[in-house]
């Protein structure tokens, strides 16, 4: 991990306008530089620099953040990589000295690692296309339909049928023995001998995101002898965790990222042969279900995914869990079924792109009506096997972030399984509930340290079920509303969340600064509040871990945070402005030194209009034949009425005036 005072120090070396210019004609406009996005198309030049702050921001498609994503995002590549070329570029080293002995050692078996691999493929690809042997691996890739050009884009390759001739030759090179090992070109038998792990086999070399050779699959040719394993891979090393990779995604990532969709398959024929069809945003994720590490990496280029079926149902439900996976990433996920007897591969081998891609958007449908109606047809008129099915169903809605998606899905599954909506909405808030403890456990201080920031300060009434973050997650008629209000707590935070908001005292009396971090994070834990939008709480969770880090600055850190999502959001934060009251903008006192006044009232504000909102449904139930006739259900929800009330009207003395508008 490369150190923080080292990112710092880049980004405050770096000329922004400077490294921009290479690749976006910019002319100067006033304090900031304009010119045409380089991110989509248009016209009318709505994207700016900012010298003075070292930030970027297009104000048409909304993509921004400081130098170091804009290489990210402009050249695709990760956030280590666009650190080490601006260092590279204005002459920061980025110390090795630092570096205990054992990393050192590490850093120079990886790089061994890749040299080998690099001539490995090299190796490979020679024997395919310059000896007599490689004809049988030539013969198979052309028997499959693949091009000339398709086999030199993606490296294809052929191990000679000798069990010995690759290791042979590499030792002879200068290659080292125990790096040939580490990679898993080769294994050593008992006796010490070397022994090829891919002989006779064509050849996939798989690529990391910089298109470095990190591993290879293997395709056996002696379909005859049924003790060789169909395919053979590397196994994992120093430089390769197969968690983390996608085959085809050094090819595929300049093209997710224009059509904002990838196509997920799972061998490596099936990306080739899209590939030669036209259709270059794919990857596959090489028979393995779905980890975290490869949704993360399809996540950093889009939010849309696809997923490709043949019709193995066996297959098919293995890969579900995965799935849900990608749901709790907050992805749009869509599955196609291909026709039967074909798969990805033989599927575009008999079509072109605009075909595959007009068969696609005809079929594709999304993946919750997918699932559902998938395990409808194994459960029949079975009741146990039909609730394990509602519970299945109830797990993959209850991890999808965005509650408007919640509410859509709950209102289709509750036709699709006949089952009300109502009790669709609660077993998906109870597990939402589970979800959260399970990953919260433990993240905030105990401290109820904002209360003792005011007397005054008003703690919201729970229900009888303490679910007050159940409601405001739930609830999608508010949703926009609360989304405008956490954007105001967020705006503070990032710009003065490490500021002392006053002094206060623990039990012992002694005395330690309470922060605007501080404040927010254990006044939201209080009143058991997260926010509505996920990425506003995810930029909560990160200011609770690392508000006290040393040298933290809120606005330095979340500027250059390798999320481009977060760092976009910081860029907006910071920019904008929002409007006060009267009173407040009468105040000619400087933002920063009134945020004992500020940022409590953004809190009551937040929390007013949860509370607001709830009331609103309360009336709207007590209007309901059903609620009425209930007598203990009318006289619960009539209390929560009072309770509601009572404190929204306490809010609403104490804030006065004094409301800032979203």
């Amino acid at each position: 991990m490369i150190d923080q005072a080292i990112i710092d120090r880049i980004i405050d070396a770096a000329d922004i306008v400077q490294v921009i210019s290479e690749y976006v004609t910019l002319r100067k406009r006033g304090v900031n530089y304009v010119g045409l996005c380089p991110f989509h198309n248009e016209k009318t030049p709505s994207f700016s620099v900012s010298p003075a702050r070292r930030i970027f921001k297009c104000f048409s498609c909304g993509k921004a953040g400081n130098v170091i994503h804009f290489l990210m995002e402009h050249e695709q590549m990760s956030y280590v990589e666009a650190i080490k070329i601006l260092g590279k570029k204005y002459g920061i080293e980025i110390p090795e000295r630092n570096m205990t002995p054992e990393e050192l050692e590490a850093q120079g078996v990886r790089e061994s690692l890749f040299v080998v691999n690099s001539y490995a493929r090299d190796y490979f690809r020679h024997v395919l296309h310059d000896t007599p042997d490689g004809q049988i691996g030539l013969n198979y890739f052309r028997s499959r339909g693949f091009r000339d050009d398709i086999i030199n884009k993606f490296q294809l390759g052929f191990c000679r049928n000798n069990h010995e001739a690759f290791g042979t030759e590499a030792i002879r090179k200068g290659y080292k023995k125990e790096y040939l090992v580490k990679t898993g070109l080769c294994y050593e038998s008992e006796d010490g001998k070397l022994h090829d792990r891919f002989w006779g086999r064509v050849m996939f070399p798989v690529l990391s995101l910089s298109g470095k050779v990190v591993a290879f699959g293997g395709r056996v040719m002696n379909t005859e002898n049924k003790k060789l394993a169909k395919y053979v891979n590397s196994p994992e090393s120093e430089i390769y965790h197969k968690s983390n990779e996608l085959y085809g995604i050094f090819f595929a990532k300049q093209a997710i990222v224009k059509y904002d969709c990838c196509y997920l398959v799972e061998g490596y024929t099936d990306v080739i042969s899209m590939h030669q069809s036209g259709i270059e945003n794919v990857v596959a994720s090489s028979g393995t279900s779905l980890t975290d590490g490869q949704i993360r990496l399809i996540h950093r280029f889009t939010n849309h995914i696809t997923v490709l079926y043949d019709g193995d149902m066996a297959g098919i439900k293995a890969s579900l869990r995965g799935i849900d996976m990608l749901l709790a990433e907050g992805m749009s996920i869509k599955v196609l079924l291909l026709p039967d007897g074909d798969d990805p591969d033989s599927f575009a081998r008999k079509h072109n792109a605009a075909e595959y891609q007009a068969y696609i958007k005809e079929h594709e449908v999304d993946f919750i009506r997918f699932k559902t109606n998938i395990l409808l047809k194994d459960a029949g008129n079975d009741p146990i096997k039909k609730a394990e099915l509602i519970g299945n169903i109830v797990h993959s809605i209850a991890v999808i972030p965005e509650a408007i998606v919640r509410d859509v899905y709950i209102k289709e599954c509750s036709e699709l399984l006949q089952v009300g909506d109502k009790l669709l909405v609660t077993e998906v808030a109870k597990e939402r509930t589970k979800l959260r403890e399970a990953k919260n456990k433990g993240l905030y201080r105990e401290e109820n340290t904002a209360q003792t920031v005011s007397s005054d300060n008003i703690p919201l009434p729970q229900p009888e079920d303490n679910s007050m973050e159940q409601y405001v997650q739930s609830n999608t008629r508010g949703g926009q509303e609360f989304s405008k209000y956490e954007r105001l707590i967020l705006q503070i935070l990032i710009r003065y969340g490490e500021k002392t908001l006053c002094m206060i005292q623990d039990e012992e009396k002694n005395e330690y600064p309470l922060t605007v971090i501080d404040y927010i994070v254990s006044d939201l834990k209080r009143d058991n509040l997260t926010f509505f939008n996920p990425l506003h709480q995810q930029i909560i969770d990160e200011a609770a871990l690392h508000g006290h880090d040393e040298g933290f600055v809120a606005e330095r850190y979340f500027l250059s945070d390798p999320d481009p999502k977060v760092s976009g959001l910081s860029v907006e934060l910071i920019t904008s402005r929002y409007q006060l009251s009267k009173i407040s903008l009468n105040n000619l006192v400087p933002e920063e030194d009134r945020l004992i006044e500020i940022v409590p009232m953004l809190m009551t504000n937040f929390k007013y209009a949860v509370l607001s909102t709830e009331l609103k449904d309360i009336k709207v139930q007590l209007k309901d034949p059903a609620v009425v006739s209930d007598s203990e259900k009318c006289n619960a929800i009539m209390k929560r009425y009072s309770e509601l009330h009572r404190t929204l009207t306490m809010m609403a003395q104490k804030l006065g005036e004094r409301v800032i508008l979203p």
